[in-house]
């Protein structure tokens, strides 16, 4: 996320990071620890928006459960006149290990613009099996080659992490900048 909000930065837009208090915690205890019960995690995200909303446009999202997060609450927020619409790095589509727990029944009805950013290798939800889930027409996906869950590629594929990253920042900025237009 540092890496990909710098480059977001230098494209010209401003990012607002924050962390769920989960995380918060492991920073404070140098333990890893469970996230937070999902009406909680979602208060957290609810909160950030309305610290900022009124500022200029936004778009939200995350990495991974952060990004999932907030398409949970994409349609609500834009319906509120708060957002525009959303981007996700790295999806989690299903947990790791148990692609049959889709988590999609509501990107199959988001109205609200959302743009998933996803490695083809992604173990949560690789290209073969997102291409078909039936997404909303609102829901694009744009794929990193050869990445993993964080982009990674392998080095057999001529690819590095940079150039997958660099990709990326390409993907959300041509999004947000055709949703202003």
């Amino acid at each position: 996320m540092v890496a990909m909000a710098a480059g977001l930065a230098d494209r010209g837009w401003r990012v607002h990071r924050f962390d769920f208090p989960y995380m918060a915690r492991q920073r404070a205890t140098g333990r890893k620890a469970p996230p937070d019960r999902p009406e909680i995690l979602l208060q957290v995200f609810r909160d950030a928006v309305d610290q900022l909303v009124g500022s200029q446009t936004l778009f939200i999202g995350g990495k991974s459960m952060g990004g999932r997060l907030g398409t949970v609450l994409l349609d609500e927020l834009a319906a509120e006149g708060q957002v525009r619409g959303g981007l996700c790095l790295g999806y989690p589509f299903h947990p790791l290990g148990k692609p049959q727990q889709v988590r999609t029944q509501h990107l199959a009805a988001m109205a609200t613009p959302c743009l998933i950013v996803q490695g083809e290798r992604d173990p949560m939800g690789r290209r073969e099996e997102v291409e078909a889930y039936p997404l909303s027409d609102s829901v694009r996906v744009d794929w990193i080659p050869d990445g993993d869950h964080s982009f990674t590629p392998r080095k057999r594929s001529g690819r590095t992490e940079p150039m997958n990253w660099a990709l990326a920042m390409e993907h959300a900025h041509g999004f947000m900048d055709a949703l202003l237009c």
